[in-house]
C-alpha cells in the first residue's frame, strides 16, 4: 500500500512529469542529474519507486518520491496484479501529463497503469533489453517470443527511447514507426565529476565497475586475470560493484569471495567514489554481453581511461577499436586476455587512448547535450 504526503496531494499548475523506475539506488546512480534538470526546467517532478536507502537523496532535488513496493523477478500474479492496481491509483492521483517508465517491468506495467488514468503522453526508455534478451537459459528463451509480442503492442502506445543503433533496429523490426521511435544515448555524464589525471606509476590497475552479473562478462574478466597472472603479467585486476539478488545473471557472493580468496582478482564492493576509483586505475574493462548505453564506460571516458570492452550494442557505441580502446567478441576471455596484455605492456598507448575517452565523453556524450535533448522531445510528445 502507498500513502501520499500533503504537498502531494495538493493541485500543482505546473506541469507534472513522472518517472517510473525499478529501485531508487538506480534513480541515485543513473537519473539524479536528470530529474534535477527537468525540475529545474519547470516541470514538476515525481518518482515512482521501491524505496530502500536513498529517498532523502531524491527529495533533496526537489522531487517528489512515491514508494511502490515492487520486485524485478516477482512471480506470484496476485501480488503483481496487486502491484499494478497501486501503480493505476497513483498515476490516476498524481495525473501527470507525462510517463516516463524506465526498463521493460516498468514498461510493461507503466504503459498498463496508462491505459487506465490516460495522461496526456507516455514515453517508455529501453535501457538496454535487459536479462531476458543476452541469457542463453532456456527460461529466457521460452519467454523471450511471449515478452517480444507483448513489447510490440505496449510500445506501440507511447514514444519510445532507446539508447543505440542496434536497439532502434530491433525496435523497427517489433514493427514501432519510426516517428514514435527517438535514439537518445543515455542519460549523459557529468563531465565536472570526472576529470582526467596523469597515469599514476606502479602496476597497472585494471577494474570492472559493474554489477556483479555473469552477463557483464565478470567470469571472463576472472578467467582473463588468472590467466594473465600465470603468464606472469604485471598488473592488479579489480571487481568494482555489488551482486544483484534480484538478477536472475547475478553472481554469489560465495563465488566472489572464492575467487577474491584464489588471489587473481581483488573485489572491492559497491563504491560510492567512483571518480577516486578511476582516478587510481589504468584501464577500465566491460566485457558485456549487451547493454544500452553503459554508465561506466560514460564515467571511464569522461575520467579519460583507456577502455577494454566488448564489440556488442551499446558497448561499441562509447569505444571505438583502436581510437579509445579495444573491442573483443563477447564471451571470449582468451581475446579479452589478449587485449589486456596489450594495454598492460604500452603505457603511451594508454595515454594516447585516454586523452581521446575525454574527447570523446566530452563531444558526444555530456548530460547537458543529452539533457537537452531529451527535454526537447518531452516539449514536442506534450505539444
Amino acid at each position: 500500500m502507498f500513502h501520499f504526503s500533503r504537498s502531494l496531494s495538493q493541485a500543482i499548475l505546473k506541469k507534472r512529469i513522472l518517472f517510473f523506475v525499478t529501485e531508487d539506488w538506480f534513480v541515485c546512480s543513473h537519473w539524479l542529474p536528470h530529474v534535477t534538470a527537468v525540475r529545474d526546467a519547470g516541470y514538476e517532478v515525481y518518482v515512482v519507486t521501491r524505496v530502500r536507502q536513498h529517498r532523502s537523496i531524491i527529495e533533496a532535488r526537489g522531487v517528489h518520491v512515491v514508494p511502490l513496493e515492487l520486485s524485478r523477478r516477482g512471480h506470484n500474479p496476485i501480488a503483481e496484479l496487486r502491484m499494478i492496481a497501486d501503480l493505476i491509483k497513483i498515476y490516476r492521483k498524481i495525473r501527470p501529463d507525462l510517463v516516463k517508465n524506465v526498463a521493460i517491468k516498468p514498461v510493461v506495467y507503466g504503459t498498463l497503469a496508462a491505459c487506465f488514468s490516460r495522461p496526456r503522453a507516455v514515453v517508455n526508455y529501453m535501457a538496454g533489453l535487459g536479462w531476458l534478451f543476452t541469457s542463453d537459459s532456456a527460461k529466457a528463451r521460452l519467454l523471450r517470443p511471449v515478452i517480444r509480442a507483448v513489447l510490440a503492442r505496449l510500445l506501440s502506445k507511447g514514444h519510445v527511447i532507446v539508447e543505440n543503433p542496434d536497439d532502434y533496429a530491433q525496435m523497427i523490426g517489433f514493427g514501432l514507426p519510426a516517428a514514435r521511435l527517438s535514439l537518445i544515448r543515455g542519460a549523459g555524464v557529468d563531465l565536472g565529476a570526472f576529470s582526467p589525471a596523469e597515469e599514476r606509476d606502479g602496476i597497472p590497475l585494471i577494474v570492472l565497475p559493474a554489477r556483479m552479473l555473469w552477463t557483464k562478462g565478470v567470469g571472463e574478466f576472472v578467467t582473463a586475470a588468472e590467466r594473465l597472472r600465470a603468464e606472469g603479467v604485471a598488473a592488479r585486476f579489480a571487481l568494482i560493484g555489488d551482486p544483484d539478488p534480484d538478477n536472475p545473471a547475478s553472481v554469489s557472493i560465495a563465488q566472489l569471495q572464492t575467487w577474491k580468496r584464489k588471489g587473481s582478482i581483488e573485489w572491492w564492493g559497491r563504491r560510492e567514489d567512483i571518480p577516486q576509483v578511476l582516478a587510481k586505475c589504468h584501464i577500465v574493462c566491460l566485457p558485456s554481453y549487451r547493454e544500452g548505453l553503459p554508465k561506466a564506460l560514460l564515467e571511464a571516458a569522461a575520467a579519460g581511461k583507456p577502455i577494454i570492452t566488448t564489440d556488442t550494442p551499446g558497448c561499441r557505441e562509447v569505444v571505438r577499436h583502436g581510437d579509445n580502446g579495444l573491442l573483443v567478441p563477447a564471451r571470449d576471455a582468451y581475446a579479452l586476455a589478449e587485449a589486456l596484455k596489450t594495454l598492460i605492456e604500452d603505457r603511451a598507448r594508454r595515454e594516447r587512448m585516454g586523452r581521446r575517452s575525454r574527447e570523446i565523453a566530452e563531444t558526444e556524450f555530456s548530460s547537458e547535450k543529452i539533457t537537452s535533448e531529451t527535454l526537447d522531445l518531452y516539449n514536442a510528445v506534450l505539444s
